[in-house]
Order: C-alpha cells, then structure tokens, then sequence
C-alpha cells in the first residue's frame, strides 16, 4: 500500500515545491525514469532502477568524488561546486532526468508521535506543527516537516514518523539540482531511503538499530515497520583507520583499504598486530556508540512500564561496514544478532538476476538504491 510523506511546502513554490509534494501516487504508467542520488561530504553516489518481467534491474550506476569543503557535514558550502558536479552525474544519466535524492541526517530532527485515527492530512499537519515548539529548536515559518504512517489501529490511533529539516538547507539543495538540469521529485531523509532498500516494512518486522557507517561519520536510526522514528550522528568513520595504517605501516590507501577488509579486527594467526590494533582503536569507539544507542532505546518504557520500542537487531551498512570481523564484534558488545544486510532484497531475487555492484561495494550503495526505489 503507499504511504503518503506529505508536507508543509505550498504550491506555489516552485520546482521546490515540487520535490515535497508527494499527496497522490501518480499512476506508475505516468511516473518517469528517476535515479536515486546520494550526496555525501566525499562524493555523489547514482543509481537508476528499472523494471523487468516480473522483477527489476539495474540501469546504470557509479559515483563521482567531491572536492573537500564542497559539502561539510551534510551542508552545501559551494553550491557552483556542487552544481558543477551534478552536471556531470547528468550526462552520465543519458535520457534519465529526473531524480529522487536524500538530505543529510545531521540537520534533521525526527521523532514519532500518534494522531486520532483516520485524521485528515491538513489535521495532521496542524497537530505536528503544534508540536514542533517543544521538539524542534526552529519556528514552523523556517521549517519543512514530512510524516509517514507506521502504524494504523482504531483504538490506539495512527502512529506516524515525522521528520523536519531547515528551510534553507532544503532549498539549497533544490537549487543545485535545478540549476544542473536535474528535475528533482522528492527530497528525505537518508534513514528513509535506507529503510526502504533494507527493510520488509511488514508489520512483524522487528524494530532495528540501522547503523550507517561511512568514511567519515557514522548515522544511527532507529526503524519501526522501515520508517525512521530517531536518527542522530557522530564523527566516527573509516577515514581516521585508513589514514592511520597508511601513516603506521608505510602502505598506501588501497593497500589499508584491503588490510582493513582482509584482516580488520582479525590478524591471519589471530595474534594482535600493529594494523589490528590501530582498526580496534576506531571500531571499539563506534562499538560503544551502537551499544548505548540500542541500549537507551530497548530499555524505553511508557508510563505503564512497558517497552515501548524493543529493538531487536543491528543492520550495519555503508562505505565503511565491510571490515573483517565488525560484525561479529559488535554482537558480542550488543548482545543482539547483528548483520549486514542485503541491500537488494526489495529489487531483485538474486535465483533471477545478479546485481552490477558486488556485495561489499553495494553496501556503500544503500541510500541511493532506497531512493531508486521510491520511483519504482
């Protein structure tokens, strides 16, 4: 069944407007060709999905490198920069010209809450924006708010995720997409996008930890039926590990890239090394902040004393989640099943077609396959 995101941006806003504006399914005959683009402080990262027979495929796909201090933290520094870029994933598209795409977790606020069953959207959107004083640090006038349904039950009322972004940071990335020639259709949080690519959405799906482990920071969030109800960030990724076993071991990036992948945390005689323990330093860190994140939100109880968001897993992706031994590691610390997911499961069974991307490197893919997805 679709599930509306709606939001607070009117009409007569434009192309901007536009990429918000999710009220009514268009009928799929209708719907174009999109790619799904993740942007990340390091790169672009595309993909475009399309269907085939019964199943999908992948059309084309790759990534592009940024300049350091184009985008720093999820915020766009150099907007000619970027739009420059962005020019270029264009041509590379072909005849693909629209586009899904994610905005960064570090500016969002996102948080669950319950409205009376079978509530009109406009009712909706006054109760959230009523909420918002107590939840977000900045007036509704300066903000964009979207809301998924969770969980619908006539006596309990529908459960929705909300997510809210700054106004500006949002129309900054409209404008970069605008000015390259990229017609976006819709803007979200990059949870949502990795929750739509990893998760069954299915009501007996249990609550799970996603952790987004990148090169430079790593995203947390937490997923109710594969919709975001927290997300949060720290500066903890894969970057400070290779430069460390390059400065250490005298080897060159892709050389601490494959020790990082071949060996990690387990040398080949399971003894300690150098390169094993400069690994553990950074893994134990992010170990630690998988652990008390999974802890506070397992732990929650309601004013009856009951667990209200029992999470039951750990679904570990991103450009750095391949280190040998990670998962196993963070297991034992979490005392919760722990995997890496497979990112494919909502487009093709893999008995019918073989992905392009291989398993590691797809990880790294997870965002922009959710936000093919979302045009599919």
């Amino acid at each position: 069944m679709w599930v509306p995101e709606v939001s607070s941006i009117s009409p007569k806003n434009g192309s901007f407007a536009h990429a918000f504006a999710r009220w009514f399914p268009t009928p799929q005959l209708l719907v174009p060709r999109s790619a799904g683009i993740d942007i990340s402080d390091a790169s672009i990262k595309w993909l475009v999905i399309v269907p085939h027979k019964e199943s999908r495929r992948v059309l084309t796909w790759s990534s592009l490198p940024l300049e350091p201090g184009v985008v720093v933290e999820g915020t766009i520094r150099n907007e000619a920069a970027l739009t420059e870029a962005l020019a270029k994933v264009k041509d590379r598209l072909g005849s693909v010209a629209c586009a899904h795409a994610a905005l960064p977790e570090e500016a969002a606020f996102v948080f669950n809450m319950h409205v009376p069953a079978k509530s009109q959207r406009d009712q909706i959107l006054q109760m959230i924006e009523f909420e918002l004083e107590g939840r977000v640090p900045i007036p509704p006038s300066e903000a964009v708010y979207d809301f998924s349904i969770i969980a619908e039950n006539e006596a309990a009322g529908t459960e929705i995720g909300v997510v809210v972004f700054p106004r500006d940071l949002s129309e900054s990335y409209a404008r970069v997409f605008d000015a390259a020639g990229i017609e976006l259709l819709s803007l979200e949080i990059e949870a949502r996008s990795i929750a739509r690519a990893i998760s069954s959405s299915g009501a007996d799906e249990p609550i799970t930890l996603a952790v987004d482990f990148g090169l430079e920071r790593t995203g947390f969030a937490v997923l109710k039926h594969g919709i975001p109800i927290f997300t949060s960030t720290v500066a903890v990724g894969g970057n400070p590990i290779t430069h460390a076993l390059m400065e250490k071991l005298s080897i060159s990036r892709e050389e601490a890239e494959e020790f990082k992948n071949r060996e990690g945390l387990l040398s080949k005689n399971g003894a300690k090394t150098a390169g094993t323990e400069i690994v553990a330093n950074t893994i134990s860190v992010l170990a630690g902040e998988v652990t008390k994140h999974y802890r506070y939100w397992d732990t929650r109880r309601n004013d009856k004393g009951e667990r209200v968001t029992p999470v039951e897993r750990v679904s570990i992706v991103g450009g750095s989640a391949n280190i040998k031994g990670l998962v196993d590691y963070i297991a034992e610390r979490v005392q919760a099943p722990t995997e890496r997911p497979n990112v494919w499961q909502n487009v093709c069974s893999f008995e019918e077609y073989i992905p392009p991307i291989d398993r590691k490197r797809s990880l790294q893919f997870a965002t922009a396959i959710g936000l093919a997805l979302r045009g599919m």
